[in-house]
């Protein structure tokens, strides 16, 4: 059976190309334009997924959001946001979302994201033993990491925080979950230490990390293994500032 994906968006021409690309795709589509009729479809129908535009016309995408997660608290949600708007991004995210698109976006892109978000609901009761992907394996159970045929020794912290990742493996995880999920300091300057001793460790040139990735502004990601290789990658921990705006905590 298709996975039946509800579109809440108020642009017309964005529900078509959302409507013709995933269509295509195998996925069964219903729209709606406002907080009200989506609100209204959630009651009536049980959708597999939503991909949800933040700028709505009747009521702030972040409530909305927090409204479907109060009644659907397993339902995967990707959100759409505008280029600019990184506080937004981590604003959903830490209110449930399961990933966001930034406008304008490529099919590719939202379809890998939709991907992960329907592959970690599938996953949310159980770990995969052992997680592989450009010759890093991680396996759960015995708390092994290799690359290639090399055990890598990691510290106690190190490993907590490439786990929670492995678990959520094509998904961004923003600042303050990633600290929350192991208990760690809230400086932002702690997590980006750890996340630069993990690329020594497991990336070939830490320099341009291919598995961990930097979500600028935003967080970190551990690429699925699905995703497309380099797609998301940039220089480690040196993403160019926002105009205008200091450097935010997961660059």
């Amino acid at each position: 059976m298709s996975p039946t994906v509800l579109v809440i968006d108020d642009e017309p021409p964005i529900r078509k190309l959302l409507r013709t690309g995933l269509s295509t795709q195998g996925y069964a589509i219903v729209e709606a334009a406002s907080a009200a009729a989506a609100l209204d479809l959630l009651a009536r129908q049980s959708p597999d997924l939503v991909i949800l535009d933040l700028g709505l016309p009747d009521m702030r995408g972040h409530d909305l959001l927090r409204a479907i997660r109060a009644g659907h608290p397993a339902l995967p949600v990707v959100v759409l946001s505008s280029r600019d708007d990184e506080g937004g991004k981590v604003e959903a995210l830490d209110l449930g979302a399961d990933d966001y698109v930034t406008k304008p976006f490529g099919m590719a892109e939202l379809l890998a994201r939709l991907r992960a978000a329907l592959r970690h609901q599938l996953a949310v009761q159980g770990e995969r033993p052992v997680f592989r992907i450009d010759g890093l394996s991680v396996d759960l159970v015995r708390r092994i990491v290799k690359v290639g045929d090399d055990v890598v020794k990691l510290t106690p912290r190190e490993y907590d925080f490439l786990r929670v990742l492995v678990l959520h493996a094509g998904k961004v995880l923003t600042h303050a979950q990633l600290m929350q999920a192991v208990s760690a300091s809230s400086e932002p300057q702690y997590l980006r230490v750890y996340m630069r001793q993990l690329r020594q460790k497991l990336e070939v040139d830490p320099e341009r990390p291919r598995i961990l990735l930097t979500e600028t502004g935003v967080g970190y990601r551990l690429r699925a293994p699905d995703d497309e290789p380099g797609r998301d990658a940039r220089p480690a921990d040196r993403a160019a500032p926002v105009p205008g705006r200091a450097p935010g905590p997961d660059a």
